[in-house]
C-alpha cells in the first residue's frame, strides 16, 4: 500500500521521515497494513478508554504527552491530524459511559490479536520491539499512507 512516489525520505531526511521509513519497512504487507489500518486506531482509541476509567486527568496526559511528542516530530499538518483524532477519541470515550473498560478492554485485546497475526503473515517483527516510540509512529503510518491515498502533502 506505500506509495513509492510520496514515500518518506531515507536517513538524510527529517526524523519523522526516518521513522516512517522504518516503519514501513515492516508492514509492506497488503493483508498487515489493511490490518494495522484497522488496528491501530482502535488500541489508541482502546488506551484511551482505559486510562480514561483509571481516572480521566490519566487520559489527558496520555494524550497531551503524546501530542508533545507528534509536536517535536515538526510536521504541522500531520500534528492537527493527531490533535483532531485526538480530541475525537476523548469524546468517543466519554460517550461510553459505564461501558468505557469492558468496550476498551475488548478492543484493546482482539485489536493486539490481529496486529500479532497481520506480523506473522507479514514475517517480521512489530517495530516497538525495536523501539518503544514505534507505538506513536504507527498511528502517523496510517495517516500518511491515508494522506498519500488523497494526495495530500504531509
Amino acid at each position: 500500500m506505500m506509495d513509492t512516489a510520496h514515500a518518506p525520505l531515507t536517513s538524510t531526511g527529517r526524523k519523522l521521515d526516518r521513522l516512517l521509513a522504518h516503519y514501513g519497512e515492516s508492514h509492506r504487507n497488503p493483508t498487515n497494513e489493511l490490518i494495522h489500518f484497522i488496528a491501530i486506531p482502535a488500541i489508541l482509541l482502546s488506551i484511551v478508554g482505559l486510562l480514561y476509567a483509571l481516572h480521566p486527568w490519566v487520559a489527558y496526559a496520555f494524550v497531551t504527552a503524546s501530542l508533545v511528542y507528534y509536536a517535536s516530530l515538526r510536521s504541522i499538518v500531520l500534528f492537527a491530524t493527531m490533535a483532531v483524532c485526538t480530541v475525537a477519541a476523548v469524546a468517543l470515550v466519554r460517550s461510553l459511559g459505564e461501558l468505557v473498560v469492558p468496550v476498551s478492554a475488548t478492543v484493546f485485546v482482539v485489536a493486539w490479536i490481529f496486529q500479532f497475526i497481520g506480523h506473522k503473515i507479514e514475517g517480521r517483527k512489530p517495530s516497538f520491539f525495536e523501539d518503544i516510540q514505534y507505538l506513536w509512529v504507527g498511528p502517523l503510518f496510517v495517516v500518511t499512507q491515508l494522506y498519500v491515498r488523497l494526495g495530500v502533502r504531509w
